[in-house]
């Protein structure tokens, strides 16, 4: 029989919130690591994403966290991406109020100022990106001198992502008697210096993913022509229900949204260069079914967690082996069945061989689409225009996506708004209608002047000699 809860120390105020919730029984991340966690011994922990870390250092930090003071936190987890951070402060609430302690977040992509009242009132569990913490504490808002337990989410993103240098930066300002919680689906290279400087004998504990047994995720590699992907994308989308797709830029992210639109699949892009509340409105738009298709950048495949997306798409091919199961296990989670499907340019072929070798993906190579039992889409996907193609702008103020119509031949002057608000525009429209003199002012008085044998300004006569 399972341990419970109660069995691995968990007090029975935090028992029972678990309970409430539906959370009866411990992953095995949670009954590997909260025993050492709760005795104040370091840890660190290998795990997949969506094993259920987020309780196996949220308890511990429930347990073991105090009261800070304004501006000095006394618990700290840090986090790569913003959804991320945001994920860990829900869940962490609940069972930090049953303890009298406060929770926030804190994070780019927002106002200071709202982060800013939080800290002068004090925060006793702060979670945090590297870059926004860092800020803070350059601004002297935010003293770290008094942490005393650390967690290091995600490490191995971490390093992916370029924020050890930060990371070690604010470890560095914390209490060196402190304990500390790593977690990561890696534990080697950039992570393991972590774990050698910033650990103490810590407790070392590797469990697999969630739901062991068959792998129930399929995986295609199609070959497929550029003019292509739009309409096979849209195509998986339309089979297959919610989907995730992956772009290796954020100009190609809004790009393809806005092509999937035109083809009659509504989607959204969340990226980097979008505001956070754009971001969370995406997500949720899609969580709760408003749109069809969330199309992300690798710096969000850690920080999207969903149930029930069906399908994967690589709409470029992912940059290494992991890049590709971070992204892939957004599908097929806690033992659902699940679709992931790369679109492979013939310049890409090679690449794809060898990264279906590393990972002894069970496949044919690189493969013809198959388009067997995939609907066509509902509207029309135009092909490629330049401004599709190239790497034109894809924001208009405030972020909303934007296409650049081409100026028709003989139209208004790139300078000119549209001829209506313009006087130049005014000039050049009426005389595209009705060929006025150069001095005429608008088209209609012209005309009328014209009829009545006369200009209002004096003009000469229809027909008369040039003075």
């Amino acid at each position: 029989m399972p341990p419970t809860f109660r069995d691995l120390g968990v007090p029975a105020d935090l028992a029972a919130v678990l309970d409430r919730r539906g959370i009866a029984t411990p992953f095995p991340v949670q009954a590997a690591t909260l025993p050492d966690a709760l005795t104040g011994r370091d840890v660190s922990g290998k795990a997949p994403t969506g094993s259920g870390k987020t309780l196996a250092f949220g308890i511990p930090l429930a347990v073991r966290a105090t009261s800070g003071r304004p501006r000095r936190p006394h618990s700290l987890v840090l986090a790569p991406t913003r959804e991320l951070a945001a994920q860990i402060e829900s869940e962490l609430r609940p069972l930090a109020a049953v303890r009298g302690l406060t929770v926030a977040a804190f994070y780019g992509g927002v106002g200071f100022g709202k982060q800013l009242t939080a800290l002068r009132q004090g925060v006793d569990i702060a979670v945090a990106c590297p870059g926004r913490l860092a800020d803070l504490v350059q601004r002297r808002e935010c003293r770290l001198d008094e942490v005393d337990l650390v967690v290091i989410d995600e490490a191995d993103r971490m390093a992916d992502m370029g924020f050890l240098p930060e990371v070690r930066r604010l470890l560095d300002k914390v209490r060196p008697d402190r304990q500390t919680l790593l977690f990561s689906a890696t534990l080697d290279d950039d992570v393991a210096v972590l774990v050698r400087h910033y650990q103490r004998d810590p407790a070392r504990h590797e469990v697999g993913p969630l739901h062991q047994g068959p792998d129930r995720t399929e995986h295609h590699f199609w070959h497929t022509a550029d003019d292509q992907r739009v309409d096979l994308t849209a195509r998986l989308v339309r089979h297959h229900g919610p989907t995730i797709v992956f772009c290796r830029t954020k100009r190609r992210a809004d790009r393809v949204t806005r092509q999937l639109g035109r083809a009659g699949v509504s989607a959204a892009a969340i990226h980097g260069d979008r505001s956070q509340s754009q971001r969370e409105r995406a997500l949720d738009a899609f969580t709760r079914g408003k749109v069809e298709a969330l199309v992300a950048t690798d710096v969000a495949a850690r920080g999207i967690h969903v149930t029930d997306v069906a399908c994967v798409v690589h709409y470029d091919l992912p940059g290494d082996e992991k890049d590709y199961v971070h992204r892939s296990g957004r599908t097929g989670r806690a033992g659902a069945t699940g679709t992931v499907v790369t679109l492979v340019g013939g310049e890409h072929r090679k690449a794809a061989t060898r990264l279906q070798r590393t990972l002894k993906l069970t496949t044919d190579g690189t493969v013809a689409p198959d388009l067997a039992g995939l609907p066509p889409v509902t509207g029309p996907t135009p092909a490629p225009t330049p401004g599709d193609a190239g790497p034109g702008r894809a924001h208009g103020r405030g972020g909303a996506a934007r296409t650049h119509e081409q100026r028709p031949k003989g139209g208004p002057p790139r300078g000119a708004k549209g001829g209506a608000k313009s006087g130049g525009g005014r000039r050049r429209a009426a005389h595209a209608r009705s060929g006025p003199a150069r001095g005429d002012r608008g088209g209609a008085p012209a005309n009328r002047a014209r009829r009545s044998g006369g200009s209002r300004n004096g003009g000469r006569p229809k027909g008369a000699p040039r003075r």
